[in-house]
């Protein structure tokens, strides 16, 4: 598992300081490419040296309660399933220690064609050890 934190801030919300719902994908994302870096992944050398992308194939949210401006939100993000060309995420955000939103996300190992291609054993290997912790 891994765990990032996030300040809410006045672009992150509609006029009434609610976090726009969109919002939510924007900072699980982020929380994503930081659990990458924890991992030492470079998303950029990898396009570049490896034309390996990662990409969105299937999101779905449960919004259990708005987050507000100026929160912390805790987002932790568990790796559930690792395949030949993807990878299952489990994404929980926390104000306070409350969950407010749980994300389910499906992401796919594409080449610069966008097709889907096999997810290299090196990055497999990392993956794992994060699953398994």
């Amino acid at each position: 598992m891994h765990e990032v934190s996030y300040r809410v801030y006045y672009e992150d919300t509609d006029s009434g300081g609610v976090v726009y719902y969109a919002n939510y994908l924007k900072f699980a994302e982020r929380a994503r490419t930081e659990l990458l870096r924890s991992l030492n992944i470079n998303q950029s050398e990898l396009s570049k040296n490896d034309g390996i992308f990662f990409v969105v194939r299937k999101v779905q949210m449960d919004l259990l309660k708005a987050a507000r401006l100026d929160d912390i939100l805790d987002i932790k993000t568990t790796i559930v399933q690792i395949s030949g060309a993807s990878i299952t995420m489990q994404q929980n955000i926390f104000i306070n220690g409350n969950n407010i939103n749980n994300i389910d996300v499906k992401i796919a190992c594409v080449n610069d064609k966008i097709l889907p291609t096999k997810l290299p054993d090196e990055l497999k290997r990392k993956f794992m050890e994060v699953k398994t912790n």
